[in-house]
């Protein structure tokens, strides 16, 4: 038990009262008040008779309310839901159409990106196998990686190769 000051003005706390308490109401499933205000079930703490006044807990002041394993506010889940919860008047679902099928890239693209990955990968193997650097790896690695590169900027789609030249400061394009 802790120590309190002499000028505390607080009692002090039972310790084992408390653990006590908690030892006997183990186990025994609480009683929930009906809608009339009476329990449903009998008391299992030992008091026969009922209490009766307007808003009195039955818990004495202080005391807390040990549910068993399996039951309490916290055990609720919600149901699944499924397509039978919607009636005529609720849309349903979304769901989005199929997306387009992504465009076919040519031999050129094909190849400048094969050199762009392929290029660090060749050395980064070379590494890890432990194989000498010689000069044509390093400049197939890093040729093969500036060449990729260079080639896929060259090739990247323009916005002046719409044909619609708008003049600077013309507005939105909608």
């Amino acid at each position: 038990m802790a120590e309190r000051s002499p000028g505390d003005p607080r009692d002090p706390l039972d310790e084992e009262a408390a653990w006590a308490e908690i030892v006997a109401g183990y186990g025994e499933q609480p009683s929930f008040p009906a809608k009339d205000g009476t329990d449903e079930q009998p008391r299992t703490d030992g008091s026969a008779e009922k209490r009766e006044g307007k808003g009195e807990s039955p818990a004495a002041p202080g005391s807390f309310v040990v549910y068993a394993p399996g039951v309490g506010p916290r055990d609720w889940s919600a149901a699944d839901a499924s397509d039978d919860d919607f009636d005529e008047t609720d849309e349903g679902h979304f769901t989005p159409p199929e997306p387009p099928p992504l465009p076919q890239a040519d031999v050129t693209a094909k190849f400048a990106w094969l050199a762009v990955i392929g290029g660090p990968l060749l050395l980064v193997a070379m590494v890890i196998l432990q194989q000498p650097v010689t000069w044509w790896v390093t400049v197939l690695g890093i040729g093969g990686f500036l060449g990729g590169f260079a080639t896929l900027v060259a090739r990247m789609k323009n916005d002046d190769e719409d044909g619609d030249h708008h003049l600077p400061g013309g507005g939105a394009v909608v």
